[in-house]
């Protein structure tokens, strides 16, 4: 916004000296500003531009116009580097799902291979029931 402003006040104030003369035209009560002299049965209302700004103040400006660049740039720089974290975060989130998703399907496998196991693979097989368990537990607590 601030930007928009500067610019505005150095369009016009460049305008203006170079215009040299600006005229003041009422037509049927409405006023409107013209660099040329108004037309027949127009209340003429002459108006002197404004001096130019002093060169100062042309610098400040450009100073401050630099200055609302940079923190624009940085702002934008800090709203990329917010939405790479995003991104970040969501690759990962979505890696973990995948692995708890793995580790429940191999539960579930295991589960079923020790209800399925005869005699002598029973133990065995409820022991990585068991296991599966363990490490879906620690790794997906929720």
């Amino acid at each position: 916004m601030r930007k928009q402003f500067s610019t505005a006040i150095l369009c016009l104030a460049s305008s203006a000296a170079a215009a040299g003369t600006i005229y003041k035209c009422s037509e049927a009560g409405k006023l409107s500003y013209h660099d040329r002299p108004c037309g027949p049965g127009a209340q003429v209302l002459r108006v002197q531009a404004a001096p130019a700004p002093a060169p100062e103040a042309v610098q400040r400006l450009a100073r401050e116009r630099a200055q609302l660049q940079e923190i624009e740039e940085a702002r934008t720089a800090r709203e990329q580097q917010a939405a790479r974290e995003a991104v970040r975060a969501q690759r990962a989130a979505a890696a973990v799902r995948r692995r708890c998703d793995k580790l429940r399907l191999q539960h579930k496998w295991a589960s079923e291979d020790a209800r399925r196991a005869g005699r002598d693979d029973a133990e065995r097989a409820r022991t990585q029931a068991r296991r599966q368990a363990e490490a879906l537990a620690v790794e997906c607590p929720a």
